[in-house]
């Protein structure tokens, strides 16, 4: 794995995680979430640490795969960025900025 782990991975986790194997989802979510080495998650699931590499790469293989079709977890992004701005001030909104908002929530829908 190189260094930096890809926290977008355990994003597309959330999003995507029922369409992995078991095996994947759980050393994915060992690996990023709980932030186990190679050799720790090995141990943990009694497989070699070139399993835990291979599942794990293939499994992030899929969520990638996933989100460039479906866009989840960009959509959901975008939604909470909607919801944030109309909850700030909503006595400082006008009728057409809750108009734009509606109409930037039906484009990502």
């Amino acid at each position: 794995m190189n260094g930096e782990k890809n926290l977008e991975v355990a994003v597309l986790l959330d999003h995507y995680s029922g369409l992995l194997t078991d095996k994947q989802r759980d050393v994915i979510d060992l690996y990023y979430n709980e932030d186990l080495s190679l050799g720790e998650i090995a141990e943990c699931e009694n497989i070699t640490r070139q399993g835990v590499r291979d599942s794990i790469k293939r499994g992030e293989q899929v969520l990638f795969e996933m989100e460039a079709a479906l866009k989840l977890a960009e959509k959901s992004k975008k939604l909470r960025s909607i919801a944030g701005r109309l909850s700030e001030a909503p006595e400082k909104l006008s009728a057409e900025d809750i108009r734009a908002a509606a109409d930037e929530i039906r484009n990502i829908l």
